[in-house]
């Protein structure tokens, strides 16, 4: 029989586009710079990703939600972004809280201290005045992005950070003895691996840090909906952190076990609250292995406790959605418990 030459015509064009599409997505694969770059061209326009100025003057004074904050300190000057902010929950400094590190999200190509994840739920910024107005200093830190700057660059800076706190803490009037590490996304990927880099000797000479903290200062984590187990990613986010740890979404199995350090937990671990959303299935997996480990931990998964399926780190919608405010009730109380007994 003889094929019609109009659907011979469709069969080459479809079979050109799919191995286009297919040359594309392997492109993208091997440099997903060239899509992550795009994407920050589009959010910085002809701002710098990357910069050793503040973004903005450094200010010192109220806020508008009651609440005193001290702006673009910097604590370190090798790497670009090593601005900190500090709020307190009053003028009085000299009040005794827990000081609460915080790392925002942006899959390491975008976001900061001032506009929180652009990925996520957002909000985060007043997610952080209500940490603060329950009782914590907030200290949020800024840290470098790609193409720069890739793993474990934002963890020594987040080292850096602490350095320059215990440094500065009668200064500023920080409890360095009180220390909660917080972070949302990619900052909740720090956050789990500063964990691990403080309680674990041997992961912290992998990724090349001394820590600056002692488990003994650190008295819990807080993990918000954070991926960790590369093999269980969608593309997407392979494109990200690949990007991230390497430049490529090929890692080899030693990058990804250097990057999930859920792998190296240990008993020592300090006390940690996962929130699971986006994630979930990490931050299950997270909260299994340190039951294994012996870890005093708790997860909130909405998925798995309320059948409702939520976007990427949804606490910061604590404001508005209810399932949100109970997960942030949950936070205060985990903190407040792991908190007070030397506060």
């Amino acid at each position: 029989m003889k094929k019609h030459p109009i659907l011979i015509k469709i069969g080459k064009i479809m079979i050109i586009f799919a191995t286009l599409v297919g040359v594309a997505t392997l492109t993208i694969a091997i440099h997903p710079q060239i899509a992550v770059g795009q994407i920050q061209k589009l959010m910085y326009q002809k701002h710098p990703v990357n910069t050793y100025s503040p973004l903005h003057q450094p200010s010192e004074g109220m806020t508008d939600s009651g609440l005193y904050k001290i702006t673009d300190r910097k604590y370190a000057i090798k790497y670009p972004n090593s601005y900190l902010d500090i709020t307190y929950p009053s003028k009085n400094m000299n009040g005794k809280y827990p000081t609460l590190f915080y790392f925002h999200g942006g899959g390491f190509f975008g976001g900061s201290k001032d506009m929180g994840d652009p990925m996520a739920a957002n909000e985060s910024t007043a997610m952080l005045d209500d940490l603060c107005k329950a009782g914590f200093t907030i200290v949020n830190v800024d840290y470098a992005l790609v193409p720069d700057y890739h793993f474990p660059v934002p963890l020594i800076q987040a080292n850096q950070a602490f350095a320059w706190a215990s440094k500065h803490a009668d200064t500023y009037h920080l409890d360095m003895q009180h220390v909660i590490i917080m972070g949302s996304s990619a900052g909740a990927i720090m956050a789990s691996q500063l964990g691990s880099v403080i309680t674990n000797g041997k992961y912290a000479k992998q990724v090349g840090i001394t820590p600056t903290l002692s488990r003994e200062q650190v008295k819990a984590i807080v993990i918000d909906d954070a991926p960790l187990d590369y093999d269980t990613f969608p593309f997407a986010c392979k494109l990200l952190i690949g990007n991230y740890v390497k430049g490529t979404t090929f890692l080899s199995e030693e990058d990804k076990t250097r990057y999930n350090n859920i792998l190296h937990l240990n008993g020592a671990y300090p006390p940690s609250f996962l929130l699971g959303s986006e994630y979930r299935v990490d931050m299950n997996e997270m909260h299994d292995a340190l039951d294994k480990a012996g870890v005093t931990n708790e997860l909130v998964d909405p998925l798995k406790e309320e059948g409702k399926k939520m976007p990427h780190c949804f606490v910061a919608e604590e404001r508005s959605d209810p399932i949100a405010k109970a997960a942030f009730q949950k936070i205060i109380d985990f903190l407040n418990k792991t908190t007070m007994e030397k506060s």
